[in-house]
């Protein structure tokens, strides 16, 4: 069994809460999850696995777990559903992982 991974981005972005509830509630429907909009935050199962979305001032902290052998897949779920949600905007999506590899990155066109 592989060790668990963290890897999170800070994306600069316009309301940020209105892009976090959008990204809770979409991908939620599959496994669950939950957006608190008095906290201006939320959570995803995503299978075995789970994300955390954080909306703060002009930014949206994102959060992924799960083993070693998932981490890449995690990344491409919750950043490609928000640059897709945010496509009139110009965002960048970079993930950092807490074992130092490279996380992935998404970005609007």
């Amino acid at each position: 069994m592989s060790q668990n991974i963290t890897s999170t981005a800070t994306v600069a972005i316009e309301r940020p809460a209105r892009y976090g509830k959008q990204l809770v509630n979409h991908l939620k429907r599959k496994s669950g999850g939950e957006w608190d909009a008095e906290a201006e935050r939320g959570w995803i199962n995503l299978g075995d696995d789970r994300a955390e979305v954080v909306a703060a001032q002009e930014q949206l902290e994102l959060a992924v777990e799960g083993p070693a052998d998932h981490i890449e897949r995690l990344e491409g779920v919750v950043g490609r559903h928000l640059v897709s949600f945010a496509r009139t905007l110009e965002i960048v999506v970079q993930w950092h992982r807490s074992d130092d590899a490279e996380g992935t990155r998404q970005a609007t066109e």
